[in-house]
């Protein structure tokens, strides 16, 4: 088997964009690059900054038994939960089949999926939506609200999105965040952010009573025509979960990998 480039460059994005976003969190964070597995842990509240990815192509069965367990051990000496993300299209075919029961014994339940996709689809038109207006984040106000958006949409404690963004000077200086305003009210966010010669869209969100009106994608659009203007940068990738997959398509993303998602055992 042949690991497609599209594949290894949407892990590449995970460790680089992880790496500056946990550190951002803490300076002190967790960001090792272990053979075979990269390490991006902020240990804080916020789920998705504690991550960990296996990071070699065309790894076989006992080779993916053996990093799994190692990853799992990793997470039982953190403060906070996180996620495994384990690329797919990474593992040969033995290592695929067995996926189910290594992950199981080396202590992780299966989470949620994931999709990595890409395109090289920018410039994009300036995007309008006849309900909206857009603000981009300068404000700790502003970083706030696209925080409480994060753990609106994921069903958590606004106190863990806010352990994840707020105080943060780099989602207001360096990352392209934007907020979807209804009037006055914060509906839906999304951000882009510089790595490694791509615009990497990261963190979209809606408001669960605003769903299903477009205000996702026309804000993706915004953080990618605002991206694409102040880099030049004409490729996009992305890690969809199972709501937004279909929606980026429609911006010209192409599915490449799938991506599952694992925590520890209770």
């Amino acid at each position: 088997m042949t690991v497609s480039a599209e594949s290894i460059e949407s892990v590449q994005q995970l460790t680089t964009v992880w790496r500056t976003m946990v550190l951002d969190r803490d300076a002190d964070a967790d960001v090792r690059d272990l053979p075979g597995i990269a390490v991006r842990w902020a240990d804080s509240r916020f789920g998705f900054f504690n991550c960990i990815t296996l990071t070699e192509a065309e790894a076989g069965a006992e080779l993916v038994r053996h990093r799994l367990s190692q990853a799992a051990d990793i997470m039982r000496t953190k403060k906070h939960p996180g996620f495994v993300w384990l690329f797919e299209d990474l593992l040969d075919d033995e290592a695929r089949s067995a996926l189910e029961t290594t992950a199981e014994e080396a202590g992780l339940q299966y989470a949620f999926p994931g999709t990595g996709m890409a395109g090289d689809l920018l410039p994009v038109p300036e995007p309008a939506h006849p309900d909206l207006t857009f603000a981009r984040v300068s404000t700790d106000e502003q970083l706030r609200a696209y925080a409480d958006l994060q753990s609106r949409a994921y069903g958590l404690p606004l106190e863990e999105g806010r352990d994840g963004l707020v105080g943060s000077v780099l989602w207001k200086n360096e990352v392209y965040a934007y907020l979807a305003m209804r009037g006055d009210e914060p509906v839906a966010c999304a951000a882009t952010v510089e790595a490694q010669g791509r615009l990497f869209v990261a963190f979209v969100a809606t408001d669960p009573q605003w769903q299903r009106k477009g205000y996702g994608e026309a804000v993706t659009r915004k953080a990618l025509y605002e991206g694409e203007r102040a880099t030049g940068l004409t490729r996009a990738t992305l890690h969809a979960t199972a709501a937004g997959a279909p929606v980026y398509p429609r911006i010209g993303f192409r599915p490449n990998t799938r991506i599952h998602f694992y925590s520890l055992k209770g």
